[in-house]
């Protein structure tokens, strides 16, 4: 793991926001999380944290191997899916670059699952995963599912989280605007605090 202002600090990774662990695009747009105190992870800040978190989703194999241009790319694909998360939930029109990005995402893995031989299973079908593929595969299912979820019946639960500094996005449950329990309880106490000095959140 790798923090992008590259200070290190003690502070854990947040849990997975409601809906990361159903969505992985979501969980793709909630990879660089902001933290208190001016701090930002990047799971995806090196090679090896990329092939970790891909791993984890089950979208690579631990010795995929993965390289800085490939890390890149995961990372592009992040920003633009958060582009969209930002344009769907403020209600303005979907960034085209982004739009373009995405579907680019789509088409890089074939669908079909090839006719193979082997002596001892005969003839069967499967879907190629040569190493050289595996960002493209990655790459293909992230972006299938922000569709997926963008164009889905859980789309109107999309919201940012309500606390400061956080720039996760969740899936909304009845009136709950934050990530986690850690930003429910840090928004709680600058409302408390607000209260009591009369100033207002900014």
């Amino acid at each position: 793991m790798r923090f992008m202002n590259g200070s290190a600090t003690s502070e854990p990774a947040p849990p997975p926001a409601p809906g990361a662990e159903q969505h992985p695009a979501l969980d793709l747009a909630n990879s660089a999380p902001a933290l208190p105190g001016g701090q930002h992870l990047d799971l995806l800040g090196t090679p090896e944290a990329a092939n970790r978190w891909l791993t984890g989703h089950g979208l690579a194999p631990e010795d995929a191997g993965l390289r800085e241009t490939c890390t890149a790319r995961l990372r592009t694909l992040r920003e633009h899916v958060r582009a969209l998360l930002a344009a769907r939930v403020d209600g303005l029109a979907a960034p085209a670059t982004a739009l373009d990005a995405v579907n680019d995402a789509l088409t890089r893995a074939p669908a079909a699952s090839l006719l193979h031989w082997d002596a001892d299973r005969g003839l069967y079908r499967e879907a190629g995963h040569p190493t050289e593929q595996i960002v493209e595969h990655a790459l293909a299912a992230l972006a299938a599912d922000a569709a997926d979820l963008l164009t889905g019946t859980e789309a109107d639960r999309l919201t940012a989280c309500g606390s400061s500094p956080c720039n996760r996005y969740l899936l909304r449950h009845g009136r709950r605007h934050w990530c986690s329990t850690r930003c429910g309880d840090r928004a709680r106490a600058a409302r408390a605090y607000a209260r009591r000095t009369g100033r207002t959140e900014s």
